[in-house]
């Protein structure tokens, strides 16, 4: 079972790495780019966590109890900071992604 659930979380996280890495590449071709740097920051953030957390679900290493909390709190800042830009499909998107991945690495760590 437990290996079962890190394969659902793996693709979750990467999933969400995904969403970010788009998000801050569509962000970064908006006409507004200034304004939306702490989103770019933040998915870049997001994207690499979440991709650390993978590898770590796919091996079902121990230190993936080091890192869920965390990936759960970047996720989360990520998701309220696309939040403020949500009249973009991206960020819309990336937000929805993330809030998802936050909710599984929190469950996880309660597994």
């Amino acid at each position: 079972m437990k290996q079962e659930n890190n394969q659902r979380l793996t693709e979750l996280l990467n999933k969400c790495a995904g969403a970010c890495n788009f998000c801050s590449t569509a962000c970064m071709n908006e006409k507004n780019v200034n304004n939306l740097l702490q989103c770019i920051k933040l998915d870049m953030d997001c994207a690499e966590i979440c991709k650390a957390a993978a590898v770590l679900a796919e091996r079902s290493s121990e230190s993936l109890d080091i890192i869920l909390p965390a990936c759960a709190v970047i996720c989360n800042q990520c998701a309220e900071e696309c939040e403020k830009h949500h009249h973009m499909e991206h960020c819309r998107i990336c937000a929805e992604v993330c809030r998802q991945c936050a909710r599984a690495c929190q469950q996880m760590e309660h597994v």
